[in-house]
């Protein structure tokens, strides 16, 4: 039987989702651990690829269980796993449904604070920069709904098949008290580090060394090659995944407090 797992994960110790030679990754922790309790190599199929040091609030997996358990499973893999990895829930499918290929909608917010705090640093990224347009950075973030090919936003395009992403939502905001940014932003799908790229170029927008013009220059001829930087990875948080026939909130409050005051 195909179950989906929900879960969320800090992925400051980790070299992304996707297991790999270069590093511990998310998915080699999750297929270790559950491969430890069924005493059998087990392998899962993630919702997406997060980066190295990016968060999730929320987070699919998929996997096929044919045995019975009676033990509760949940409890003994969150016993098992690091602390910075939980499984909220574990959910019987009907079916084959795929948590990659099957998602509709995928959500992410990235978080700025602009004064040195260590309690943040892990959380959010730091740039100290006391002056922000808002206002054009809001602007340029508005653009991204009108245009869908992001070939010029991608570190490495040409591993797609394509670069056509549909984005739905996206909205830049500053808490009362000036110092702390928060983007969101919603699509089908993102490319390897796009949200990054669009969130630095959005602070230069913002610090006055990119125009709109000049942005909205790349959505209009995204084969055109530009110089990319892509944003620090640990204010970045995938927080919402959405199916045709799964829709659920994230067990963790974390990222909804991070942004209280926007």
């Amino acid at each position: 039987m195909r179950y989906f797992f929900h879960l969320g994960y800090l992925g400051i110790n980790y070299s992304g989702w996707q297991k790999h030679p270069d590093g511990l990754s998310v998915q080699q922790v999750l297929e270790e651990t559950l491969s430890k309790v069924f005493k059998k190599p087990m392998y899962i199929t993630g919702c997406g690829r997060t980066d190295a040091q990016v968060n999730a609030s929320q987070f699919f997996f998929h996997t096929d269980i044919d045995e019975a358990w009676d033990f509760d499973l949940l409890f003994r893999l969150n016993k098992l796993l690091p602390d910075d990895i939980a499984i909220f829930d574990i959910i019987p499918m009907e079916g084959l449904p795929h948590a990659r290929f099957d998602a509709i909608e995928r959500s992410y917010d990235y978080f700025i604070h602009t004064y040195k705090d260590p309690f943040l640093n892990s959380c959010s990224s730091l740039y100290l920069i006391k002056e922000w347009d808002l206002g054009k950075m809001q602007q340029a973030a508005g653009l991204l709904l009108k245009y869908n090919d992001y070939h010029a936003f991608c570190k490495m395009p040409d591993r797609n098949v394509h670069t056509i992403c549909h984005i739905s939502f996206a909205q830049v905001a500053i808490n009362e008290k000036g110092d702390r940014l928060r983007f969101q932003i919603s699509a089908n799908r993102f490319l390897g580090r796009m949200v990054r790229i669009i969130t630095a170029k959005l602070i230069e927008i913002g610090t006055g060394s990119l125009t709109v013009d000049e942005f909205e220059h790349y959505l209009i001829h995204p084969q055109e090659t530009q110089l990319i930087k892509p944003a620090y990875p640990q204010g970045l948080y995938l927080s919402k995944i959405k199916y045709p026939y799964l829709d659920i909130s994230s067990r963790s409050d974390f990222v909804k407090l991070l942004g209280e005051g926007f």
